[in-house]
């Protein structure tokens, strides 16, 4: 393993808990469990931080016969969603050691011209056990000289995507994934910061927003496509979803839980979900609010999924914890059980992640690891060379969510 860097292991005040509330508003049996942060990377510089680290297992490719583990981030710049190529890191001892980052250059920008850069980013990474390929899938966009994000053109975000050999550690280069109605519908089309998934038959569900060439509210819809191993291709869209204001709907996130598809999505003012039967095809939303009937306070961020064969949680930032000193609220990060009938959070079994130390989070992700443990990961944003009064120093966090009960969804 080249340049290991040791995980470095602490407690965090309130970003350790054990879950074992009982709620009296749901029939949902609450799971325990325990949290542990660990911090991979640290650093700290005016230029840039470490930002949308997101993480996926491949299984038997580590120490022992257990798990690898990909990390995938990139550097946010000074301008704002201004992102480098996709880094990305190795451990193949869950976690306790890892490779330094490295931009691989078929990870890297592209040029189109001498004035415009391509980049992929809000990236999100996931195992396909029938082609033994990791696939990073994320967003296409175009970049000015200056950083700014050009728009003006069809497909100026396009769904990208790469893959990743674990047996020669090698990448392949962005590819972008073949759509109808470039001038129409899929405008601008972004898989960005979302959760997919990979049906049984090895096709994908995609999450995607998309606009047409006018207007400034976006759309959600999910992408059923196939892939060979080498080549992502369309074979339908859901229905689309979305509303009037606040951008619309942006940055689905997709999970599977007894049989039922959960869609949890994003607005400027606040936090929908909805399900389905098909992963396609979804009933109208609803606002997210705790099992009390008061509302979740989730806003203008992300929130992604945890999958247990004994329950559904939520990740999410909030409002209400102390934390009006941060930008839109974005920490501390919590994770609580959803009682998947109701569609509601379950107050009683909040616990925070990953804890408020005085810079934004939000940009993260969520994946299943072992049978014993998943992982919510994230970076603090913060650009300077000095480290933050309340604690923030530019650290990416491993957030272990250790299960009280074996994951029999985790392969």
């Amino acid at each position: 393993m080249l340049n290991p860097c040791r995980a470095a292991g602490f407690v965090c005040g309130l970003s350790i808990a054990f879950c074992v509330a009982s709620s009296l508003a749901t029939a949902t049996e609450p799971l325990s469990f325990q949290i542990r942060n660990d911090v991979p990377l640290q650093e700290l510089s005016p230029d840039f931080c470490w930002f949308h680290p997101r993480a996926a297992a491949i299984p038997g490719a580590g120490e022992s016969g257990g798990p690898a583990v990909i990390l995938t981030l990139q550097k946010h710049l000074r301008a704002s969603d201004h992102y480098s190529g996709l880094s990305f890191m190795r451990s193949d001892d869950q976690g306790a050691t890892w490779t330094a980052p490295v931009l691989p250059p078929e990870l890297d920008w592209q040029k189109e011209s001498d004035e415009v850069d391509i980049a992929v980013c809000d990236v999100t990474p996931g195992w396909h056990a029938q082609t033994g390929r990791l696939i990073a899938i994320g967003t296409k966009l175009r970049y000015s000289r200056t950083g700014e994000q050009l728009t003006d053109v069809p497909g100026g975000y396009q769904c990208a995507y790469a893959t990743y050999d674990p047996a020669t550690g090698a990448w392949t280069k962005w590819k972008f994934l073949k759509t109808p109605d470039l001038d129409g519908r899929y405008f601008l089309l972004a898989p960005g910061c979302v959760q997919w998934l990979t049906r049984p038959d090895g096709t994908l569900l995609v999450p995607c927003y998309c606009k047409g060439p006018t207007g400034t509210d976006y759309t959600s819809t999910v992408l059923h496509c196939r892939f060979d191993g080498e080549t992502m291709t369309l074979l339908e869209s859901g229905n689309e979803i979305g509303m009037t204001g606040g951008r619309g709907i942006v940055e689905p996130s997709l999970a599977e839980y007894d049989g039922r598809y959960f869609l949890t999505l994003r607005n400027d003012a606040g936090a929908y979900v909805t399900t389905s039967d098909d992963g396609l095809h979804f009933d109208p939303m609803q606002p997210w609010v705790f099992d009390d009937g008061s509302e979740l306070g989730s806003y203008n961020t992300q929130q992604h999924w945890l999958v247990h064969s004994e329950g559904l949680f939520l990740a999410y930032t909030r409002r209400g914890a102390n934390n009006d000193h941060i930008f839109r609220h974005r920490a501390p990060l919590f994770i609580a059980q959803v009682d998947p009938e109701r569609l509601v959070v379950i107050r009683s079994t909040e616990a925070i992640a990953i804890p408020d130390r005085g810079a934004p989070l939000g940009n993260f992700g969520a994946c299943a690891v072992s049978t014993e443990e998943s992982w919510i990961t994230d970076a603090e944003y913060i650009l300077s060379s000095s480290p933050d009064p309340r604690g923030a120093d530019g650290s990416v966090f491993v957030s272990r969510i250790l299960w009280g009960k074996p994951n029999r969804l985790s392969p």
